[in-house]
């Protein structure tokens, strides 16, 4: 009985999480415009870009990267894509102790013969400590906090750009809080009616 039950509560949540909207993470949803997207970013061997390629195309988006095939994709423009790193604190013998590391992305979309985001910044923050004894550990430690960095701002670019379909005019864009988020948001909160 207490088995039957405890199913039958599954199933029930299951269909509670599946009607309000919920997704997996990294399964964005994408609108008709950018069903075929062209990704125009100066370096695309970054991890950030890398990052952003992978989740596309996991949200089923079509990655175009001839000009030929994109005179009707969407293009996805990264204005900026860098990894800032500076000084948080240092020691009594004035040596480094922390590190803040921070990927800031400046990006527009345009779509359908039209601007839908433009110029939208999304950048996080990390904290590094430093030991110069574990120099090589320290290292491989920054080195996957800038890959973790990468795949969040990805993320919420990624959400910013779904976030058309829910019926928001062109040159807005939706905020899309991260527990990081370092900026405050610059644009109004669209509304769907």
């Amino acid at each position: 009985m207490a088995r039957a039950s405890a199913r039958a509560l599954l199933v029930a949540c299951a269909a509670l999480a599946g009607g309000c909207g919920f997704t997996l993470q990294g399964r964005s949803p994408l609108p008709a415009v950018v069903a075929a997207v062209r990704l125009d970013a100066a370096d695309d061997r970054t991890p950030f870009a890398q990052a952003l390629r992978r989740r596309l195309a996991s949200s089923g988006a079509a990655l175009v990267t001839d000009d030929a095939a994109a005179s009707g994709a969407a293009v996805l423009r990264i204005e900026r894509d860098e990894l800032l790193e500076r000084v948080a604190s240092v020691s009594a013998r004035n040596i480094p102790r922390e590190y803040e590391l921070t990927q800031v992305v400046l990006f527009s979309l345009d779509a359908g013969g039209t601007r839908r985001i433009s110029s939208a910044e999304v950048s996080a923050s990390r904290s590094l400590t430093f030991d110069e004894r574990r120099a090589l550990a320290k290292e491989r430690e920054r080195e996957q906090l800038r890959e973790s960095l990468a795949e969040e701002v990805a993320g919420v670019v990624l959400q910013r750009v779904a976030g058309l379909r829910r019926g928001s005019s062109p040159m807005s864009s939706t905020c899309v809080p991260t527990r990081r988020c370092t900026r405050p948001c610059t644009r109004p909160r669209t509304t769907s009616a």
